[in-house]
């Protein structure tokens, strides 16, 4: 006898993140040149960075009235942490070196198995550039 979850029958796909900001130019600019990955614009409004895992989407404080006035604020994150997975950190590190930002930490193996680089944004918001190093981060990963 098989047990039913109702909780899969309705799954839900994550497919994007979506970063409010005053300067739609200047945040896509940023996130194509750490990522090397083109952004696709879709008005001067809203742009996307695709990824093989979901869209960054980057959207202007002008936008936030069509979901509701004031349910957004650019530049206010505290808590969430943008992640990328990429080959080589450190060979990262020193491309991201010349794009002007604010580093947290340089690259540095992490107790749950990945290399981080943790940086700013020109709004403030975190991001983790990370390559899996141990044999249990780099098979959750698949590589």
């Amino acid at each position: 006898m098989t047990t039913r979850n109702p909780a899969s029958e309705h799954q839900h796909s994550l497919v994007s993140i979506r970063l409010i900001t005053d300067d739609v130019a200047r945040l896509a600019d940023f996130y194509g040149r750490v990522s090397g990955t083109p952004i696709r614009w879709s008005t001067p409004d809203f742009a996307e960075l695709e990824t093989p895992a979901g869209t960054l989407a980057i959207g202007s404080t002008r936008t936030v009235a069509l979901f509701g006035a004031g349910s957004a604020r650019a530049a206010d994150n505290h808590s969430a942490i943008i992640e990328f997975l990429v080959d080589d950190v450190d060979a990262d590190y020193e491309r991201i070196r010349q794009v002007p930002t604010e580093f947290v930490n340089a690259p540095t193996t992490m107790p749950w198995g990945n290399r981080s680089l943790l940086f700013r944004d020109p709004d403030g918001n975190l991001v983790n550039l990370f390559t899996p190093v141990t044999p249990e981060a780099k098979a959750k990963f698949g590589r």
